[in-house]
């Protein structure tokens, strides 16, 4: 991961089947993370607002990315910029895949 990467994480209730909820996402930038460890006691990356339990999906690298549904059909994230432990953004679909071409 070079020094403009960007961190996208997405949230969803863990009680939903897979896929059917698309929770919200949100974009970071990677040097808002600290890069040692905090004596074990973690580093948050994703607020967590109503109904939402757990991450699905976290994903690492360059600000311009390829998303995909867990169907395989595209999706444009339209996501600013945020805080590290800000909440998400509101989906349409869920997050499958994020990559480069």
């Amino acid at each position: 991961a070079g020094p403009d990467s960007v961190v996208v994480t997405a949230a969803n209730n863990s009680s939903a089947l897979a896929g059917t909820d698309s929770g919200s996402a949100k974009l970071s930038e990677l040097a808002e993370f600290p890069a040692k460890g905090r004596a074990t006691g973690g580093v948050r990356a994703h607020k967590f607002i109503r109904n939402e339990d757990q991450l699905y999906f976290a994903w690492v690298g360059p600000a311009v990315a390829l998303v995909t549904t867990v169907d395989g059909k595209p999706i444009e994230l339209e996501l600013e910029l945020s805080k590290r432990d800000a909440s998400g953004t509101k989906l349409a679909s869920a997050i499958g895949a994020i990559g480069t071409a």
